[in-house]
């Protein structure tokens, strides 16, 4: 890489009164030194989140690599004690976090697992007002919980709408009655589809979650797949390629007949053609939406803001004036309910240094077709942004970037190969 001036500001167009993605012609020089090893304070903080974490699941699928925990005993749900107990640690938890937020709106909350639906509406509902009685919700404030389909948990998606929650994520993952059994799914098609149908019923808002390049799927099926997705209109959409992550039982006993890349390729294509035609905007690598329906809780991580993680095993990231800070509580269930009871649900938290955030500041802003602008990363990292110019100057000359002002936003190229666009804002990276 080549050497960046020490405390040089450099030259970045800009308008003189420009929008908030910071387009327009005209140029100045912003006023940025490249700071310490420490990194510069924050003039402002980024907009807060809440993340809760609720843990368990009816099966664990042999591909998640989320801290998820199978229920073991009987009954489909935790029982109500359970519920109970674990409703009143997130609270303990939050209660000992609040001086960390205090005075910050919060504007969207997310609840996943696990499979948050196994808790009970009633528990959601009470959840959402104790949350509500000590942080300051944004009006209109996006509310999301993670659903799996399946007949009794379906049932209740009106009563979830009603406890508060304005946005319904659903784990379909499949229509496909052999896909799923190969992803070790509890629910089959028939009741994906019905779920679907409820979810549309209730909220205006909700989000499908597909995968691709499944064992044994060929392009045929995917279209299938996809087009019965598209078929329920919904308002947004993920689609994730199938990865075998470590930990997890796939990465132990990997199924032989996935996909070859090139197949993978023409499924990526075929989405990002059939989800355009339906008036799905490709937002995010993985996310499409129609106008209006941007998941604002995603947007929130993908552009580096702040979250605040309770539950078992939640992550955050939380900012001060005078550093950045990422945390993560404990991860058993009942270790997490003990420690949060005693104030001590944190188990760990350590501070991003400055010779990180940009790395962690690109590795997702990047996954946005919009791009990052140079200013948010300036406001949400402390840094210069003359911090990223060398690796800058080097994906725009491989075609893998490109510069609008003071947007930086990755090309068609370089969203097919995003992991080596990334890398190169790696501290040590070239």
């Amino acid at each position: 890489m080549s050497e960046t001036p020490r405390g040089k500001p450099v030259p970045i167009p800009v308008v003189a009164a420009a929008n908030a993605d910071g387009h327009g012609p005209g140029s100045a020089t912003l006023p940025f030194a490249e700071p310490s090893a420490k990194g510069a304070g924050l003039l402002a903080l980024p907009p807060l989140s809440l993340y809760v974490h609720l843990p368990w699941c009816l099966r664990k699928c042999p591909y998640c690599d989320f801290n998820s925990h199978e229920w073991r005993q009987d009954g489909h749900t935790p029982d109500e004690a359970t519920q109970t107990r674990y409703r009143q640690a997130l609270i303990r938890d939050l209660e000992a976090a609040l001086p960390q937020v205090w005075g910050r709106t919060v504007h969207s909350i997310f609840i996943g697992g696990g499979t948050p639906s196994l808790f009970h509406p009633e528990q959601v509902e009470a959840l959402l007002a104790d949350v509500r009685a000590r942080l300051r919700l944004e009006p209109g404030c996006e509310i999301t919980l993670e659903a799996n389909p399946g007949t009794f948990e379906s049932q209740r998606f009106a009563s979830y709408a009603r406890a508060g929650v304005t946005r319904l994520s659903i784990g379909v993952q499949s229509f496909d009655d052999a896909a799923l059994r190969a992803l070790g799914r509890v629910h089959d098609g028939a009741q994906a589809r019905a779920a679907v149908e409820e979810a549309a019923a209730s909220f205006a808002t909700w989000n499908l979650d597909l995968m691709y390049a499944l064992p044994g799927q060929e392009l045929p099926a995917l279209l299938v797949d996809l087009e019965t997705a598209l078929s329920f209109k919904p308002p947004h959409l993920s689609i994730y390629h199938l990865t075998i992550e470590p930990n997890t039982r796939f990465a132990v006993d990997t199924p032989s007949n996935l996909p070859d890349d090139d197949t993978a390729f023409s499924m990526l294509d075929a989405i990002a053609e059939r989800t355009a035609a339906q008036g799905l905007s490709r937002y995010e690598v993985s996310a499409f939406a129609q106008a209006g329906h941007r998941c604002t809780h995603n947007l929130n991580y993908w552009r580096f803001g702040d979250y605040l993680g309770i539950g078992a095993g939640a992550h955050g990231k939380i900012s001060f004036p005078d550093r950045i800070v990422r945390q993560v509580r404990w991860r058993e269930p009942r270790a997490y309910m003990d420690a949060a009871e005693r104030g001590q649900a944190m188990s760990n938290e350590h501070e991003i240094e400055a010779l990180d955030r940009p790395f962690e500041f690109m590795l997702n802003g990047l996954r946005l077709t919009d791009g990052i602008s140079l200013r948010t990363f300036a406001e949400r990292t402390g840094l210069s942004p003359a911090v990223l110019e060398p690796a800058l100057q080097q994906a725009m000359t491989k075609g893998l970037l490109q510069r609008d002002g003071l947007q930086i936003r990755t090309t068609a190229r370089g969203l097919d190969f995003l992991s080596d666009v990334q890398a190169m804002f790696l501290k040590d990276g070239d």
